[in-house]
């Protein structure tokens, strides 16, 4: 399963898209939340930064602790 991540600032708490980095990658359709997660992470380079993590369904929106950015993890199909 293929997954599109992109990371964005904000501004008042909303994504404001006047810089973006757009990844993606594959993992089984079997993964956990959590290996989605930390594969995100490390293809935006969030590794060993916290994160709160918000669930969506079928997306993830993770929001560094400290930083006025915001990651989108959704599958692509």
């Amino acid at each position: 399963m293929r997954w599109n991540v992109e990371l964005t600032d904000t501004f008042s708490g909303e994504a404001n898209y006047s810089w973006v980095r757009r990844d993606s990658f594959e993992l089984p359709a079997s993964a956990s939340d959590r290996r989605i997660i930390t594969t995100a992470k490390a293809a935006l380079g969030l590794t060993g930064q916290r994160c709160r993590r918000f669930d969506y369904g079928e997306g993830f929106e993770l929001r560094p602790v400290g930083s006025c950015t915001v990651a989108f993890v959704l599958p692509s199909y």
